[in-house]
């Protein structure tokens, strides 16, 4: 991928992220993913590339959505999109942390195609690569993540979605002698958070949903992370749309490698609200200030970009 079309993409969740920071906290979360929406989609359209939508965030939230399927760009490269326009709608509309606007591309057929529906998952650092198995038990998983990592399994912090399904969840881990930190949004952070030594988490389990999967997959693999998922449909209806795109094993772990295939890949995202991997939007008399992240897997360049936007 051409190194100026990758930063391209930084305009997109700038531009975003700008327009998600003004409803921080003013209780209007539809609004507040409505507006990221709608500056994505604007500013995609200017990007001189061609580009395909085949996993994002919205329908099972009936949210705003840049949705499965959608074309962007205004040129003839063509490339899968995996999008987030507003990570955290919940955290924006009560001014809590950790929101970003989070998109990734690889080539054509290299982003994992699904509908918007939950999966299990679980993530780790470099140094625990390989040793995960989602058909496991949380005890067993926790047992050899813990021996990659030279540590004892008291000494394991596991980052957890603070939800009513993730109850049994939270137990197991506890029961295993790890630790748990609850989010109440941002699994894509959390999972990125793995794979930065400086974070203290060194796993993601849960569930949550596919978008976030396929986005945190593409930066996990560059900074040489693992993850490994399973659909998780909860009715008829996301079952036949599985069967529609042609996913009749839903039982099947997916792989890091299937999730994002191939190094032609890179992952973008802004900041709208403080949190463990960008600090949120800024405001000063004469700038809006965004801090993001660019990396490319090709390469395994990852770049923070502070940028000054005039009023």
């Amino acid at each position: 991928m051409d190194r100026n079309l990758a930063l391209e993409f930084v305009r997109v969740t700038e531009v975003a992220a700008i327009a998600a920071a003004a409803w921080i906290g003013r209780g209007d979360k539809h609004a507040a993913d409505q507006a990221a929406v709608d500056e994505m989609r604007s500013r995609f359209n200017d990007v001189h590339f061609s580009g395909e939508v085949v996993i994002g965030e919205g329908e099972k939230d009936k949210a705003p959505q840049l949705y499965v399927g959608e074309k962007l760009g205004s040129g003839e490269t063509s490339f899968d999109i995996a999008v987030d326009p507003l990570e955290c709608t919940d955290s924006v509309a009560s001014g809590s942390s950790n929101a970003i606007t989070v998109i990734a591309t690889g080539a054509e057929g290299a982003l994992f195609k699904a509908p918007d529906m939950y999966m299990d998952k679980i993530a780790v650092g470099p140094k625990a690569k390989g040793v995960i198995d989602l058909k496991s038990s949380v005890e067993e998983n926790l047992s050899r993540i813990a021996h990659a990592l030279e540590k004892e399994i008291s000494e394991l912090v596991v980052i957890v979605l603070d939800r009513p399904r993730h109850k049994t969840l939270i137990a197991d881990i506890r029961s295993a002698g790890a630790r748990v930190r609850l989010i109440t949004d941002g699994d894509v952070a959390g999972a990125i958070a793995t794979s930065l030594q400086e974070s203290g988490i060194d796993v993601l389990m849960g569930k949550g949903a596919s978008a976030e999967g396929v986005l945190a997959a593409v930066a996990l693999k560059c900074l040489g992370g693992d993850m490994q998922v399973r659909l998780a449909p909860k009715d008829d209806t996301q079952i036949k749309k599985l069967h529609d795109m042609g996913i009749v094993d839903i039982d099947k772990i997916i792989t890091l490698d299937d999730l994002a295939k191939g190094d032609n890949l890179t992952f973008t995202a802004t900041g709208v609200i403080d949190g463990p991997l960008l600090k949120g939007v800024r405001y000063t008399s004469k700038y809006a200030i965004t801090h993001s992240v660019v990396m490319r897997v090709k390469t395994g360049t990852i770049r923070f970009l502070e940028t000054h936007h005039r009023l």
